[in-house]
């Protein structure tokens, strides 16, 4: 049995906004170019608000929806009803990602063996959040800071938090 690395993926700025309108409120290609990077290959479990965020399931990754719906189904993805269930489709994926929305954000900070985060140094309105990191279960491992090319006065960071 392949020992799994549950991951959250994630781009949060300062305030923890996420998200507006179900869209992204930045546009930073080296964040996407990263979130591709680690995912290729592994399972990404998502709400369903997210997957319609996105034009089409992402490819090369097995795409797993977390709804309520049970009558949900699309082309390229598989559909479960909680995060248990979808962690379960993941056995023997060495790291799953979570990658969204805000809700299964929250329903995972307390399960996940790390945390994979671009942090945007900049307050934004928005209506979807990421929770706050408990500092006293991740130790933040690496850090890399970074400055957006159409505007060098935003920084943001790629931070791994591993849990303790």
């Amino acid at each position: 049995m392949v020992k799994s690395e549950l991951t959250i993926i994630a781009a949060a700025s300062t305030n923890n906004v996420i998200g507006f309108n179900n869209k992204l409120i930045w546009n930073i290609p080296n964040d996407l170019k990263r979130f591709k990077e680690l995912t290729l290959g592994h399972s990404v479990i998502m709400g369903r608000k997210t997957f319609e965020s996105l034009p089409n399931p992402l490819p090369k990754r097995r795409n797993i929806i977390i709804t309520k719906n049970k009558d949900y189904s699309r082309n390229g993805i598989e559909v479960t009803s909680n995060i248990e269930d979808a962690i379960d489709l993941c056995k023997g994926d060495s790291q799953p990602f979570i990658i969204g929305g805000g809700e299964i954000y929250s329903q995972t900070i307390e399960i996940v063996d790390k945390i994979e985060l671009t942090r945007v140094y900049k307050d934004y309105q928005g209506d979807a959040f990421f929770p706050d990191i408990p500092r006293d279960k991740f130790e933040l491992t690496n850090e890399l800071v970074n400055y957006l090319d159409d505007d060098s006065s935003t920084k943001y960071s790629f931070l791994t938090y591993i849990r303790k």
